[in-house]
This record gives structure tokens, C-alpha cells and sequence, in this order.
């Protein structure tokens, strides 16, 4: 249909007289409709129902109100009560029916509009131009409407994207829900990384390579130089890499027709971001561009605050990392094994640490975890670590280390609180002093297939609530100290004593070794976990 509601426009004519058919599709071909006749009301139907197979549903229906079959009142209620044509606009018409009564069961039917004939040609002219007019306006307004609904869900997903990687899939699947057709999404962060999102509606019939990425970051780069806000942009073929769209079959022997770009930077010297529809999808929807626009906005918006959020990640893993080494010094008389398994690239940043230090009285060796997933957490962390490297030179007691760490916390911290299990070992004689606050509690496994948790519990640091005395056992040569964070047991929706149970009976039938139970323990319970995950065994040496 065009603006003027002329030219493209087609009307669809019933009614049972041919002269009276033929001398109103006259009149309507005059002014540039095209015209399709019907007899009678069963007659339309059948057409109605072949041209919506075909997608060419008529614009207007001008109908006779005395057919034979049904009268066009009926006619126009079932038209309108049918979903493929209740948008269809219907203009009665008659030559018998003119009483005030029969214009209001037309209108009451659903119909737009009753004409009297005959009647002036430039009547009839002007009453169907404003019936198609109308139904336009009204399918514009469903369509932004629509677009509006599919827009504020889009921007949704994207602003509940937990990485870059997953807000350019979210942008690029909301791209198409808008063209109703394929698209990419590109975000480019500050090391020149493109991150990619591909709707599954893009049916190429190859992946890109990294040479396509890199000429997508190049053409996002050049063009947006300098600039902030929105803008669009067309991209020929031969400048657009191939392997993200597929060819319009429609178009001269499938030959691509380049891309329709639209870039974004929410600020200066933020991450552009470039969402890309093929240039054949675009503006099959009136407004569908600006939309688009808003889209890209958005995304531009929420790359800023993830890319900002990565590079602290990053920064935190490197200063958690650092501070929790593979492997740890050995103490004569002893063997540790410790274990550090990170959660996956897209959760945050945990507190979790270990530590293993050889002090006058013995081996202490201690496991804990910052309440909380950030950079503060990370940071607390390694100062719990150093001051406890520090008070165990003067002091190794864990009681006295616990209750020193739990003032330092609320000295310098008090909103932050943490657990931590410290276990002092004598490897001369076994003699092991525990103490715990608010973590899980060491376990004991045995060479004869036996494990059993130590009685011991105390409150987290950082309350400043009274800690109970240590508590006292004695490790054989034949028993294995196991200290975990609750990373590698927490489900959530399950007890946590359940999870509990489940170490137990995994750690007593373990392999023999401290090496056998940390690998055998990561893979029976380590695998999909949300959280970091922090072991720590050890044993008494027989030849120490």
C-alpha cells in the first residue's frame, strides 16, 4: 500500500449484481485501486481464504448488504470475528437499505463505514481511501505497538547479562525479534576482544573466521572514532566479511547485498557496540529502525558496566590467585595437598583461601572463606592471610589466632565477616588442636575406610562474640586431616547436612593418599559448582 492510499492498494467487491460490480470496480480502478470481484458471500470467503494462504489479503472489503447467500451484515461479523480478517476494513453498501437502522447494524456488524448508492464517484473514492486509511494507521500502531513489547523484554535480557559474551547474544536475539529477521551482535572491549552474539535466525551456511571478526571490529572502530550516541550505517558487500548472513535467495542468483549497521557508544571512551541486520531485512516495518537504535542504546550501556565489571574480575582473580599457590611448602614429619578449582568464567569473584605455615609448635594449617563475591571480598582475604602468617609467629594457639583475626575484622572491617577452621598439628606426636568459626568442620579419614567429622564449632569472625576452647585430638600415621570450603558440597535447594553426609561417604572410600582423596573428592562432588572450591590435606609422615 502506498502513503496516499492509492497505488498498491486492493479492493475486494461483493455483490451479486454484475453491472453494479463491474460499474464500482470501474470507479475504484479510476482512482488506482486494484479490484477483485465476488458474487456472493460464500464466493468471498473462498477468495479471502486462498489470498491469505498466499499473504495478499485485500486492504478493503466493500460489500453489498443483500446478498443471496448471507447478508453482508452476517458476512461482515463472521469477517470480523475470524483472527486472519478481523483487521480487514468493510464498507457497506445498498440501493434498498437506507433507514437509519440498517446504517447502525452495519456499523454494530464491525463494518467502517455505509454507503448509499448509487452514489458520486468521488464518494465512494473518498470513503474507501479512509477505510484503508484507517486500517493502516491501526496496523502501524499494533506494529509499534509490538515492536515496543518485544524492545522492552529485549532490553531486559540484555541488562540481566551476566558477561559480555552473553549480553551480545542477548542483543543480536533481540535484534531479530525486531526485524523478524537474522542478525549479529558485536561488542568491543578495551583490549580489542570483539565479543560476538549470532541470532539462531541467521542460517549461514558458514561460521566467520577471526579474519571477520577483525574486519568488524575495524569498520566499529573506524566509524565510531570519536563519536557518542547512536548512529546507522550501510556496509556494501564486498566490505562486509562474509559467514554471518546468508545470501537473499530473493536477490539476483542469491548474491549477498551487504549489511545494515547500527553502532553505539553509551559515552566517550566507552565500548562501542554494533548491532548488524542484512541490508534486504531492514525497514519491512515502519519505525523498525528506530527501535533498533534504542536496542543498541541499551547495549552500549550495559557493555560499559560489564567491561568495567570484567576488568575488576580480573583483577581480583589475579590478587586471589596469587596469594593461594598450588602447591605449599612441606613441613618435616608431614604431607599437604591443597587444591583450588575457580568457579566458572561468569560467576563472581569469591573470598576463599588456605594456608599452610610451619610455627614453633607444629604445622598450622587453616581454610576459610570472605562472606560475600567481589573485590572486597578478595581483598579481605589476603589480609586475614598475611595477619595470619603474622600472629602465628608470635602465637600458633588457633584459638587465640581465631579470636585475634575475629578484633583485626572488626577493627578495620565491621561490615565484613568470614569462616575459618585452624588446625594446629604436632608431627612429632599427632596432637592436633582445632579451632572453627562458622565453617565446616575438618574431617578425619581413615586408611580402614572410616571418616568422621571433629566436634568442632564457634561462632564467624567479625561478631566479637566469646570463642569456645579448642578442640584436642590426636592424628594416627594412618589418618587424613581434610579441610574444604563449602564450594564443593552447597547445593542450593539441599540440606546442607545431606551435602555433608555425601563428603563423608565419598572421602571414606577414597583411594589411599592426601593427593588420591583432594582428586577423587573434585571429581565425585566438584563438577558444575557455583562457587570457588578450596581443599586442604594433610598427613603424618612416617619417616619424619
Amino acid at each position: 500500500m502506498s502513503v496516499n492510499g492509492k497505488a498498491g492498494t486492493t479492493i475486494l467487491v461483493v455483490d451479486d449484481v454484475a453491472a453494479s460490480r463491474y460499474a464500482l470496480s470501474a470507479v475504484l480502478r479510476r482512482d488506482g485501486h486494484s479490484v477483485v470481484l465476488a458474487a456472493s458471500a460464500s464466493e468471498a470467503l473462498i477468495e479471502l481464504d486462498l489470498r491469505r494462504r498466499n499473504g495478499e489479503l485485500p486492504d478493503v472489503a466493500l460489500v453489498d448488504v443483500g446478498l443471496p447467500d448471507m447478508s453482508g451484515f452476517e458476512l461482515c461479523r463472521r469477517l470480523k470475528e475470524s483472527p486472519p480478517f478481523a483487521a480487514l476494513p468493510v464498507v457497506h453498501f445498498s440501493a434498498a437499505r437506507i433507514a437509519p437502522a440498517d446504517r447502525c447494524r452495519g456499523l454494530d456488524a464491525g463494518g467502517e463505514a455505509y454507503l448509499t448508492v448509487p452514489a458520486e464517484p468521488e464518494e465512494i473514492q473518498a470513503v474507501v481511501r479512509a477505510a484503508a486509511r484507517g486500517a493502516r494507521h491501526r496496523t502501524d500502531a499494533e506494529a509499534q505497538a509490538g515492536h515496543l513489547t518485544r524492545l522492552a523484554e529485549t532490553i531486559l535480557d540484555v541488562q540481566s547479562a551476566r558477561c559480555p559474551r552473553e549480553l551480545a547474544e542477548a542483543a543480536a536475539t533481540g535484534a531479530a525479534r525486531l526485524t523478524h529477521g537474522p542478525a549479529a551482535a558485536f561488542v568491543l572491549g578495551d583490549d580489542g576482544e570483539v565479543h560476538r552474539g549470532l541470532s539462531r535466525r541467521r542460517a549461514a551456511a558458514s561460521l566467520p573466521d577471526d579474519g571477520a571478526h577483525e574486519a568488524v571490529a575495524l569498520l566499529i572502530e573506524r566509524d565510531m572514532s570519536g563519536r557518542v550516541g547512536v548512529r546507522d550505517l550501510f556496509v556494501p558487500a564486498p566490505l562486509w566479511p562474509a559467514g554471518f548472513f546468508q545470501a537473499d535467495p530473493a536477490r539476483d542468483g542469491g548474491v549477498p547485498d551487504g549489511a545494515r549497521l547500527t553502532l553505539a557508544r553509551a559515552r566517550e571512551g566507552a565500548a562501542p557496540v554494533c548491532l548488524a541486520t542484512p541490508a534486504y531485512d531492514r525497514g519491512l516495518v515502519p519505525g523498525t529502525g528506530r527501535f533498533v537504535g534504542r536496542l543498541a542504546h541499551a547495549t552500549a550501556v550495559a557493555a560499559e558496566r560489564l567491561l568495567m565489571y570484567e576488568v575488576e574480575r580480573h583483577i581480583a582473580l589475579t590478587l586471589q590467585r596469587s596469594f593461594l599457590p598450588a602447591h605449599v611448602p612441606q613441613i618435616p614429619g608431614t604431607e599437604v595437598v591443597v587444591r583450588y578449582e575457580p568457579a566458572s568464567r561468569d560467576t563472581e569473584i569469591g573470598g576463599d583461601f588456605y594456608a599452610s605455615l610451619s610455627t614453633a609448635q607444629g604445622l598450622l594449617t587453616g581454610i576459610g572463606d570472605v562472606v560475600g563475591h567481589s573485590l572486597d571480598a578478595a581483598t579481605v582475604m589476603v589480609e586475614i592471610r598475611h595477619a595470619l602468617r603474622a600472629y602465628c609467629i608470635e602465637d600458633p594457639d588457633p584459638t587465640t589466632l581465631a579470636r585475634r583475626l575475629d578484633n583485626m575484622l572488626q577493627r578495620y572491617h565491621p561490615e565484613v565477616t568470614a569462616t575459618l577452621c585452624l588446625a594446629l598439628v604436632d608431627p612429632a606426636t599427632g596432637h592436633t588442636r582445632v579451632a572453627n568459626a562458622g565453617h565446616i568442620p575438618p574431617l578425619i579419614v581413615g586408611d580402614d575406610g572410616t571418616a568422621d567429622y571433629l566436634r568442632a564449632g564457634g561462632p564467624l569472625l567479625g561478631l566479637g562474640l566469646k570463642r569456645p576452647p579448642a578442640t584436642e585430638t590426636v592424628l594416627r600415621p594412618t589418618d587424613r586431616l581434610l579441610l574444604i570450603t563449602d564450594g564443593l558440597i552447597e547445593t542450593r535447594g539441599t540440606d546442607l547436612a545431606v551435602s555433608m553426609e555425601q563428603l563423608r561417604e565419598v572421602a571414606a572410600a577414597a583411594p589411599l593418599g592426601v593427593a588420591a582423596l583432594c582428586d577423587t573428592l573434585l571429581a565425585c562432588l566438584g563438577h558444575g559448582r557455583d562457587d570457588d572450591i578450596a581443599l586442604l590435606a594433610m598427613r603424618l609422615r612416617a619417616d619424619g
